[in-house]
């Protein structure tokens, strides 16, 4: 019986699924530190960002066929070495981006109606402080006729701009390796529209967007800088749903205190799971626990499409 380990989790769709195909599926969590002894009696191992699967572990399962990550990012798998291996690797890019579409989405909604404070200091000062809490928050903002900058146009990206051009807003996408792409909008009773972006220059989407949100995946050194921050417009508010690292933290926090910078939203770091306090506390900032991917709706997708993909790999054996 083919052995699979779902270490990091697998939502109860796709592990039916397996199941219903003959597979054995362990859902229990096993460390990182024990996975050298107790992964090579396993055939498939499927994770998300937590469990990393590197070349020394690949090399103690030697019965290992397929590596399955949930989600798009592949960096805590070193992917080139398991294919050398002959071993398959599949992520599922497609499974979670209308959920982290909609994170960004809320989190630029947030931001710009002062939803994270309110929600502070409402319970704690409402009663007697209402008044005065309801001047504080009257100079919102709306997003319709607002430029959203997107960094990496991929399916994410694509989703995220989808959302953005319902809500009125202006389209301004960076993405060295797509020139324009078709986005779909939903409208009622499942019919859609479209509209053809064509991508731009970094140096014309910062100067020009009034929100900025990343879809990228992690890099050696960060996207957004000192250098690209002093290139933005005044008061811009930039959301991260990618990777932590890829906005310098330094360099935000130094943005957000001079006004350059008129709010970010997290919903990644560098240190997780112990995210710097600065980040965490600060008045300009809407913070979520890595959730982008985090819906009933994206979780069941994720997980009946590996379920799918390891299905027809053994069906071609």
């Amino acid at each position: 019986m083919i052995k699979i380990l779902a270490n990091d989790g697998i939502h109860p769709a796709g592990q039916e699924m397996l199941e219903a195909a003959g597979f054995q599926v362990n859902t229990n969590k096993i460390a990182q530190e024990d996975l050298m002894e107790q992964l090579p009696s396993y055939d498939v191992v499927l994770v998300r960002s937590a469990t990393k699967i590197r070349e020394s572990l690949i090399d103690a399962c030697p019965n290992l066929k397929i590596i399955g990550r949930g989600g798009v990012g592949l960096d805590n798998i070193d992917v080139d070495y398991a294919k050398g291996k002959g071993i398959a690797v599949y992520n599922t890019p497609a499974a979670s981006s209308r959920s982290v579409a909609e994170l960004v989405l809320a989190h630029m909604l947030t931001l710009s109606r002062s939803l994270h404070l309110s929600n502070r200091q409402m319970p704690a000062q409402g009663n007697t402080e209402f008044k005065a809490l309801k001047k504080s928050y009257a100079a919102g903002s709306e997003l319709q006729g607002k430029t959203l900058g997107i960094i990496g146009f991929g399916r994410i990206g694509q989703q995220t701009a989808s959302l953005g051009l319902v809500m009125g807003m202006k389209i301004c996408a960076v993405d060295p390796f797509v020139q324009e792409a078709q986005i779909e909008m939903a409208l009622q009773h499942g019919s859609t529209v479209s509209a053809t972006i064509a991508t731009v220059s970094m140096d014309e989407m910062l100067s020009t967007s009034d929100y900025i949100s990343l879809h990228v995946p992690s890099t050696e050194r960060p996207i957004i800088s000192n250098q690209e921050i002093q290139k933005m417009k005044n008061g811009v508010i930039i959301v991260n749903a990618s990777r932590g690292g890829t906005i310098d933290e330094d360099a935000l926090l130094q943005g957000l205190q001079s006004g350059k910078i008129g709010g970010a939203g997290l919903d990644v770091f560098v240190g997780e799971p112990t995210p710097r306090q600065e980040l965490l506390q600060h008045a300009k900032i809407s913070v979520t626990p890595h959730t982008g991917a985090s819906t009933g709706q994206a979780q069941a997708n994720i997980g009946t499409e590996l379920a799918e993909k390891i299905i027809a790999y053994y069906k071609n054996q």
